[in-house]
């Protein structure tokens, strides 16, 4: 039985951010596709590179496992991997060079790689597999087994001769529940949970119940699912649930969808299965403004445990959502977040500045929504663009050398923007601060009503307070950099 040895790229603690939050979650993918590939016949381990310090300790591993096949398989399903960061490009490559110099046959399969197979072929790797990858990397661990001609096979790169061989694209899997549930077994998760209950006060597991997104906001790049959405049936995805409940006791979940409950019916079926199972657990979500509202949506995420929303906003500036080709309206914006708050829901707002055409009126359009709407959660970023993107294309000739940032603290500005760079670093904290600013000015209000205080609370008002001259210090800042715009 050949010997399969997967990893993954993505070392959280290579992305300061990332790793200050302390909140890791396993690589799912690439345990989904190591569950297919044991379940046509192969035999699979698992180096798990999240939670170590670089891709140097793959060597011992590579020498006690002596695998014949090195498959580094990037998590389809979180944003930090489709973000392309340079760090982890690095670090696949020379998780690349190690598999090679060991006499491994190299595999890869990622959102980097799709895009810039090129880029791999340079440093050892024999195969990268475009787009979804389970069923092609199944046919073809299979064909190098038998030795037979892997050009017929749908969704590969490879290098020959000098050249790279590139074959038709292969359709994307439409019977979600075809799929084995993923190899849990070769992970250890006892890290993991230290790690979240000790810094949360509880454990966090990653799961996915659909593939794709249908929608065509033009900064948002597609390269593994393009614009299909499938979806695991309820049935399906609730069998995981208690799996996972039964064997590692995890208090939370993150759906980690880029759009959950889309399907009609999807959400009421997956509540009534809850219920009827009495199954205790909380979980959040990425979703739209425009879907939450849809009849009985917000109803049944209530009832079966979601505790927060993160809603994909990212401007207070119709101008910039319709550029965007977001599909929503400030109206939305509004009334998805007053009804989820109505039924005890968390709500997180994604933002991004610096998109073509937004001016000062247009950030502060942003920050007013912030300020009005009050989310429990803003996360920040400046738009960046991907390959493959209408956005992309429209700042290609913009884009310097640096075309990826190195971690997703980075928030380089990869293209002409309106304003210098600096000032959107400062800009991101700016609106932290003014968050902050507002949230303890209305917990001192409800204090004043109502003269209760717990812990949080009392952090909040002590932040304000903090934050005042902060934000008085980034308001002038901001304004001098505006200035320099011409």
């Amino acid at each position: 039985m050949s010997k399969v040895l997967f990893t993954n790229a993505y070392f959280y603690k290579l992305d300061q951010k990332q790793w200050r939050f302390k909140q890791p979650y396993p690589p799912l993918g690439t345990l989904q596709a190591a569950a297919v590939v044991r379940q046509a016949g192969f035999e699979p381990s698992l180096f798990d590179a999240s939670l170590h310090d670089g891709p140097e300790e793959i060597e011992p591993v590579l020498q006690r496992e002596n695998p014949d096949y090195f498959i580094i398989y990037d998590d389809g399903f979180n944003y930090l991997t489709k973000m392309c960061l340079t760090v982890m490009r690095e670090a696949a490559c020379k998780m690349a060079k190690y598999a090679k110099q060991q006499g491994c046959i190299v595999i890869i399969s990622s959102s980097d790689s799709t895009d810039h197979y090129e880029k791999y072929f340079q440093h050892g790797v024999d195969y990268v597999i475009r787009g979804e990858g389970e069923e092609t990397l199944k046919e073809l661990l299979v064909c190098l087994s038998r030795k037979t001609d892997t050009s017929q096979i749908t969704g590969l790169a490879f290098p020959r001769n000098g050249k790279a061989i590139v074959t038709s694209p292969k359709a994307v899997l439409r019977d979600l529940d075809l799929l084995p549930l993923p190899a849990w077994d070769l992970i250890d998760l006892t890290p993991y949970q230290s790690i979240w209950r000790n810094h949360h006060g509880y454990f966090s597991i990653n799961l996915a119940t659909t593939r794709g997104c249908p929608y065509k906001c033009n900064w948002c790049a597609k390269p593994i699912y393009g614009n299909r959405y499938n979806s695991r049936s309820p049935e399906h995805v609730i069998r995981e649930i208690e799996f996972l409940l039964k064997n590692y006791q995890p208090d939370h979940f993150w759906m980690c969808d880029d759009i959950f409950g889309l399907k009609p019916g999807w959400m009421t079926h997956f509540k009534n299965l809850v219920k009827e199972k009495n199954l205790l657990f909380r979980y959040k979500i990425q979703s739209r403004v425009d879907l939450v509202v849809e009849k009985d949506i917000i109803q049944s995420l209530a009832e079966s445990g979601c505790e927060t929303v993160w809603l994909g906003v990212e401007s207070g500036s119709q101008k910039i959502l319709d550029a965007m080709d977001k599909g929503t309206t400030l109206e939305q914006i509004h009334l998805a977040t007053k009804l989820l708050k109505q039924h005890g829901i968390k709500v997180g707002f994604f933002l991004q500045f610096g998109y073509p055409g937004e001016m000062r009126q247009d950030v502060d359009a942003t920050i007013n929504m912030v300020l009005e709407q009050m989310p429990d959660e803003i996360g920040i970023s400046v738009s960046y663009p991907l390959p493959g993107t209408k956005f992309y294309e429209n700042v290609k000739a913009q884009l310097s050398e640096k075309r990826n940032w190195t971690d997703s603290d980075d928030l380089t500005m990869l293209y002409e923007s309106v304003f210098p760079l600096a000032y959107y670093k400062i800009l991101q904290r700016y609106v932290h601060s003014r968050y902050r600013i507002q949230r303890g000015t209305n917990r001192l209000k409800e204090f004043i009503k109502k003269p209760t205080l717990d812990g949080s609370d009392v952090k909040k008002m002590a932040s304000m307070i903090y934050h005042i001259p902060v934000s008085l210090f980034h308001f002038y800042r901001l304004k001098q950099l505006s200035s320099l715009h011409a």
